[in-house]
């Protein structure tokens, strides 16, 4: 094999030739599909852009949502305290009752007690 095999020369040597204004518009043609290209270029990375974004937000959305949900346990979690505490206050003043209400027995009886004694010594 030679290397004329191998040639890059045109093999068709015919030229097409434009008149001016159909070249003119070749090149505007190929000048809007220059910009067209490079606007979709710029679009396609602006929706990139924004999808992270919004892949982003969706993330903080379900952060949110679960601290908000963490929140309402532990606000639930608080009243439940808060209703005990309220329940064994109302028993303590209810047992506290008792005891003084008892304590004025002890004394009254007391005093019978004594003033029976000191009635049966004076007799």
């Amino acid at each position: 094999m030679s290397w004329s095999g191998f040639s890059q020369t045109a093999i068709d040597s015919s030229k097409i030739q434009l008149t001016k204004p159909v070249a003119k518009l070749v090149i505007q043609d190929l000048i809007k599909f220059d910009a067209s290209y490079m606007e979709i270029e710029t679009l396609q990375q602006i929706l990139k852009e924004t999808n992270q974004k919004v892949d982003t937000q969706s993330e903080l959305n379900t952060n949110l949502r679960s601290q908000i949900s963490t929140y309402q346990q532990m606000l639930s979690t608080k009243e439940e305290q808060l209703d005990t505490s309220k329940d064994m206050s109302k028993e303590l003043e209810r047992a506290y009752k008792k005891e003084r209400r008892l304590k004025k027995l002890y004394q009254i009886t007391s005093m019978v007690g004594g003033a029976a004694i000191l009635l049966l010594l004076i007799q």
